[in-house]
Parts: C-alpha cells; structure tokens; sequence
C-alpha cells in the first residue's frame, strides 16, 4: 500500500482549500442523506400516526443518542488510527484497526440491544415520558434497541472507509440505505401496521443494505479493507483496542455528555406535555440539517490531521485547522442562514400550523445561529484529537455542558417555559469555542508548531492502489 500523494503547488491555500472542499462535499452530502432518512421517516410518523407518532420518536431520541455515543467514540477512534495507518502507507495496520473495530462494534451492540431492551420500560419512565404516548414509546425504544447491533457495525464501517481515504462509499451506502428506508418505513409502519415499531424493522433493512453497498464498493475499487488474501493474520490486536479506546473513549464521554444533556432538555419540555414534546421533535429534525455541515468539518480536520501525523508532516496541522475554521465560517453560516428563514415552511413537513409549530419554529431560530460555533469547536477537537491529545478536549466540553448548559437550561425554564430551555445551547457552544480555544493555543506553544501554509496530506476521497 502506497502512502497517499502529496502534491506540491506554489499556492498552498488554495490547495488545501479544494482538498477540503473535495472531501466535505461528499461528507455534507452523507450527513444529508443520514437527515434524508430521519425526515422521512418522521413524515410518515406525522402523516400516518399524528402528532403522537412525532412525540414518540422524540421521546426516544435522548436515549438513541446516548447509545450511540458508544459507536460515535468507538468510530472517532478507528477513523483516526485508520487515518494514520492510511498516511504512513501500512496495509497490515489499517486492516488491524479494522478487525478491532468491527468486533468491538459488534459486541457493544450485542450489550446495547439486550440491556437496553430489558431496561426500555424504566428508561421511557424515568425520561418523564408523557402518559399517553409511554407504551408506544416502550414499544418504540424496545424495537430500535434490538437493531443497534446493525447500526453500530455499520457506523464502524463508514468511519473506517473515511478514514482510509475512500469517503464516497460512505455517501453511496447511505444513498442506498435512504432509499430502502424511503420504501419500507411507510410498508411497515401502515401496510404491516407495525407502528412506530416499523421505524426500526424500517432501520435494519437499511442498515444491512448499506452495509452491502460498502463492501461491494471496497471489493470492486481494490481498497485494502476488501476481503481477501491481504486479510491472512489480520486479527483484532489488543494493543490497538488500547489506542482506540484512549482516543475514542473520550469521545464517547464528551458525546455522552452532550446526551445526558438532551435527555435533561427533552425532561424540561416533557412537563410542558406531548405537544411541547412534538415540537421539539420536529426542530430537531430540521437542526439536524444544520449540524451536519458543522459535523463534516470536524471529520474532514480529524482525518486530514490523521494523515498528516501518519506521515510524520505534524507542521502541516496548524494550516489545516486554520483553513477549516475559515470555511467554516462560509458554509455553516449558509446553512444557518438557511434554517432561520425556512423554519417556518419545513416545518409543516411535521406540524399543523398551530402554536406546535410556532414553538418548533421559535426551536429553530434559538438554536442555529450556535452551530458556526459548534463547527469551529468541532475543528479544533478533531485536529487535536488525531494528533494525541483526546481527554482534555472531552472534559472542556463536558465541563461547558454540566457547568453552563445544565443549570441554565433549567432556570431559564422556569422563568420562560419551553423556549428558554434552548437558549442554554448557544450559551454551551460558545463556552466550548472559548475553552477549546486556548486549551489548542497552549498546545500549539508546548508543541512548538508555528503556523504556516501548507496543503492537505492527501486528495480527498483518494485511494492507495492497494496491499
């Protein structure tokens, strides 16, 4: 396996700018079609079900994430360990982290889908689920715990292909898996009159259609994860399981902060009933949409650093970061731009017009402007993690959620109701921009890097010709 090309250019900026923008396009567009598929799916829970089939997704949607925040840390890390075997040209390693990452996806999801799904019941309740919507909710949560084996093998497989280099298999997969979500979500949910439960017999199939996708993709482009003889003694390695976990372990505590969080705001919404509960299910959707352009930027910054450091080219990272945040604040704030005046028409994707809709809408505009923000965040924390540092990133921002976000939430909805609890988020974000800011200036300093042009490790979406 060939490391990755590095091209010389006498405009460096401008080099690293269409590498950037070559790998988010299709990274933003992978985010989209991931948004594709919870939209549809909570159109048809809105048209075949009510504004009930909307809150009992969004009652469910705390506990999703805060079991995906597992698969989320566990992906962070095989993405980057990916990234450095990809940019140091070792085949062997790269198909190492695969094998370790795959397994423990496996066996987490395992742990997840029977604990989880004996527990369903305590955790509706616990979240303060409103009564007329618990045992759909029960039912729910009880269906989309079972599938997440699936989910987090499948998750495990898009980070590895991104970090490989390989970013438009991911985009494919998920164009395939919105598709086949698009065609079964209303069949099981009305024609088999599944319910709610038919979103998640909905999600397996097209989970394993995704799945299939990838791997076809991988066998027919020659990447090094394909099946075959290069995989002879490829086993899980313990001491990558160690390397992953330092890095991903973190991560899964910062996102499972930030899980904790929602399930404190959607308890705060929750006593202002099942239709408070509606409308911020419907904003989450369309913030979703928002994010994902935010998202993208700390992947791409996370698997560009990664090459960089497999390479051995760590004065390439402050060109890197720099670059992102620049970009950041172009697209995002289109994005942003977006949401804040469409919030009103998107939203009858969901909702009647009505004060559910307004409230959504109030949702929306509260929270968006926050995500450029986020984006620059997510930047600094993906650039830092790849280059070693992953837990103190994660405790500055568990600190801005359980030392900003937490207590404002709930004293702004005492004195405001359900609209003042968001105002919590942007007072988040900028907490975490401002800590994450300095922690990654006295990094640089301790480091001794100085910040200079330079491009990007390798094309976007590029392949090594192969082991």
């Amino acid at each position: 396996m060939s490391t990755p090309d590095t091209p010389s250019s006498s405009k460096p900026a401008r080099t690293l700018r269409m590498h950037y923008l070559a790998l988010l396009t299709p990274l933003i567009l992978t985010h989209a079609l991931q948004s594709a598929g919870g939209l549809l799916d909570g159109f048809w829970l809105g048209s075949l079900l009510g504004v009930h089939g909307i809150a009992t997704a969004a009652s469910f949607f705390p506990v999703f994430f805060l079991l995906l925040s597992l698969i989320i840390g566990l992906g962070a890390g095989a993405t980057i360990l990916a990234g450095q075997a990809w940019g140091a040209g070792d085949a062997a390693q790269l198909r190492r982290v695969a094998a370790t990452a795959v397994v423990a996806a496996l066996g987490v999801g395992l742990v997840v889908a029977v604990a989880g799904a004996w527990a369903a019941p305590w955790l509706m309740q616990a979240l303060g689920t409103p009564p007329d919507i618990l045992p759909a909710a029960v039912l729910y949560a009880r269906a989309m715990l079972l599938v997440m084996p699936f989910v987090f093998v499948t998750w495990a497989g898009l980070s590895l292909s991104r970090g490989s280099g390989d970013v438009q298999s991911p985009m494919w997969a998920l164009l395939v898996a919105t598709l086949v979500g698009a065609v079964c979500t209303p069949l099981f949910v009305a024609g088999i009159s599944l319910g709610a439960a038919g979103v998640a017999a909905s999600t397996l199939c097209a989970q394993l259609a995704a799945l299939t996708v990838l791997i076809r993709r991988w066998r027919h482009g020659g990447h090094p994860l394909a099946a075959g003889a290069g995989w002879r003694g490829c086993r899980p390695s313990a001491a990558t399981a160690n390397r992953m976990l330092r890095i991903g372990l973190p991560a899964a505590l910062q996102m499972l902060a930030m899980a904790l969080a929602e399930i404190v705001l959607l308890g705060l919404v929750n006593r202002h009933g099942s239709a408070a509960t509606a409308a911020y299910g419907a904003a989450t959707q369309l913030l979703s949409w928002v994010q994902f352009p935010a998202m993208s930027f700390g992947i791409a910054a996370a698997i560009f650093s990664a090459h960089a450091v497999g390479a051995g080219r760590c004065e390439r990272l402050p060109a890197i970061v720099a670059m992102g945040v620049r970009l950041n604040a172009v697209i995002t704030v289109l994005f942003v731009l977006a949401a804040h005046l469409l919030a009103p028409f998107a939203l009858r994707v969901f909702l009647e017009p009505g004060p559910v809709l307004e409230l959504s809408v109030a949702i929306v505009r509260t929270v968006a402007w926050s995500v450029v923000l986020l984006g620059w965040s997510n930047i600094l924390v993906g650039s830092m993690r790849a280059s070693g540092a992953a837990l103190v990133p994660a405790l500055l921002s568990m600190a801005a959620i359980l030392a900003v976000e937490w207590p404002l939430a709930m004293a702004l909805e005492a004195r405001f109701g359900p609209t003042g609890v968001f105002w919590a988020c942007p007072a988040a974000f900028l907490t975490m921009l401002v800590l994450h800011s300095f922690y990654y200036r006295h990094k640089e300093k301790k480091d001794g890097r100085i910040p200079q042009p330079d491009i990007a490790p390798s094309a976007a979406g590029g392949r090594s010709p192969g082991a």
